[in-house]
């Protein structure tokens, strides 16, 4: 079987409605690129379900579980923040995380499979 596409006729109307759409979505698009690109390390997805489970965690508390060096957690946590899916909280001498709302609609539902998931192996 062959991979190779011989079209026999295009759909001019199709392929006019795909690339409008596409560039109405060119800045959605992105922001899902850029976020999933960012999740895409498996420690800060990591990060990410934990901070989506418990609300917000500090650095330490995320090393602790993740059993990695704070800096390493700083590191992935400023990754995250620059690019908008989380933010800070200062209380006291302690730094918070929590995820950024408008992001959490958006990568909730893939969390939210992993509880499902969580469920069904126990």
């Amino acid at each position: 079987m062959s991979n190779t596409c011989i079209r026999v006729l295009a759909d001019p109307v199709q392929i006019k409605q795909c690339k409008e759409e596409l560039q109405q979505l060119e800045s959605p698009l992105n922001v899902l690129t850029r976020m999933f690109n960012l999740a895409g390390n498996a420690t800060r997805f990591k990060i990410l379900y934990l901070l989506h489970r418990e609300g917000k965690m500090c650095p330490c508390d995320l090393s602790d579980i993740l059993e990695i060096s704070v800096g390493g957690i700083s590191q992935h946590l400023r990754k995250l923040k620059d690019g908008g899916i989380i933010r800070d909280k200062k209380v006291g001498q302690t730094v918070f995380y929590s995820i950024v709302e408008e992001n959490a609609q958006i990568i909730k539902p893939v969390l939210k499979s992993l509880s499902r998931e969580k469920e069904t192996v126990s």
